[in-house]
């Protein structure tokens, strides 16, 4: 088992352990000498670097499968500014933490900070680099003082990488808390089912789907019979149970590519993918049966007969992007449905019972 060279300080081996425990992914691209470089002169590289690209085509397709959350690119490479660009104008990749590192060999002559260099630096910021650093090659003959410069580049750039690590760190934890906001937004808590809002934001794409691959789409709008004489009778805490237990059998009896919603109060929505009239039609009366033919076991001591009514409507080629014609038919042939006595299914000028 090879043994790991301890950092010099405390403090160094503090932040490895830190750094180790995060599994970021470094993607190197550069030759495989400006690799070796960095393997041999960054210690803490050697712990999480994944692999290396030759090529920014080789390192774009890396990145489209893994995206790691680390590139180091040599400067000194063709197109490498050209890809830290691509990465930030690419919404998916933008988070990428994007170290530029110059390995020219070092110079004495050099001001870092002075002139073309400056050039440099200002270029590789605004092209999209998060940092621009300086890693000189080792010469043959060290100068004077050139060892302790090049340790203060390694320490330099040791800090950057940790600093790419922990904003990689934060990005994913803002994420893990977006996707539970944005869960808890489009979710209604008493049924679970996705909310009105959810369905804004999903028909459109439905719509465009269908559309797209020349496929049908329908949907369902569905309302609890009686529902206001169920919380003026029993109390609103039996109405809420009502809508827990008819969201429980829409969600157990949909197929998997059928969407339910709870679209404000007792109303529901459904949409209905790759489906025609005629079967968004049929799924229509399965559901009223399934509802209406067996009673809700509110607790031990009560059960409820309830029933539904619907309306259902299919996409035409003159409904809107939004949804919002399709969803108007089908409120006309719900509204049409509980005229004529409830507890039936209309779809179009025709009833079904």
């Amino acid at each position: 088992m090879k043994t790991k060279e301890p950092f010099h300080s405390s403090r160094s081996q503090v932040k490895t352990r830190k750094l180790k425990s995060m599994d970021a992914s470094i993607l190197v691209v550069g030759d495989s000498e400006f690799l070796a470089a960095i393997k041999s002169r960054i210690r803490l590289v050697n712990e999480v670097i994944l692999e290396r690209a030759a090529t920014t085509k080789e390192a774009l397709q890396i990145i489209r499968k893994k995206q790691p959350e680390i590139l180091l690119c040599q400067v000194s490479q063709l197109e490498s500014l050209e890809l830290c660009q691509q990465i930030k104008l690419n919404n998916q990749w933008a988070w990428i933490y994007c170290l530029a590192i110059d390995d020219r060999p070092l110079d004495s002559s050099i001001n870092l900070w002075g002139g073309s260099e400056t050039e440099r630096v200002s270029q590789a910021l605004e092209m999209g680099a998060d940092s621009y650093l300086w890693m000189a090659k080792n010469s043959p003959e060290k100068a004077e003082g050139e060892e302790t410069l090049l340790s203060q580049q390694n320490r330099l750039i040791e800090a950057q990488i940790y600093a790419g690590m922990r904003w990689a760190k934060n990005y994913q934890a803002l994420i893990q808390t977006n996707d539970l906001l944005s869960a808890i937004a489009l979710s209604d808590p008493l049924t679970q089912l996705n909310n009105r809002r959810a369905l804004e934001w999903e028909f459109p794409r439905q719509i465009a789907k269908a559309r797209e691959g020349s496929t049908p789409l329908s949907l369902l709008l569905i309302d609890v019979d009686y529902f206001k004489s169920v919380n003026d009778t029993y109390g609103h805490l039996v109405g809420d149970r009502v809508l827990q237990l008819l969201a429980g059998r829409l969600r157990h009896n949909m197929r998997s590519y059928d969407t339910p919603f709870r679209y404000g109060g007792e109303e529901f929505v459904i949409l209905l993918s790759n489906t025609g009239p005629n079967e968004a039609i049929f799924i229509a009366r399965g559901l009223r049966h399934l509802i209406g033919d067996q009673p809700f076991a509110i607790d031990d001591t009560l059960d409820l007969r309830i029933t539904i009514s619907a309306g259902t409507a299919s996409l035409k080629p003159e409904d809107d992007a939004q949804g919002i014609s399709l969803l108007d038919r089908a409120d006309r042939n719900l509204l049409r449905a509980k005229s004529q006595g409830r507890n039936r299914v209309v779809s179009c000028d025709a009833n079904h019972f």
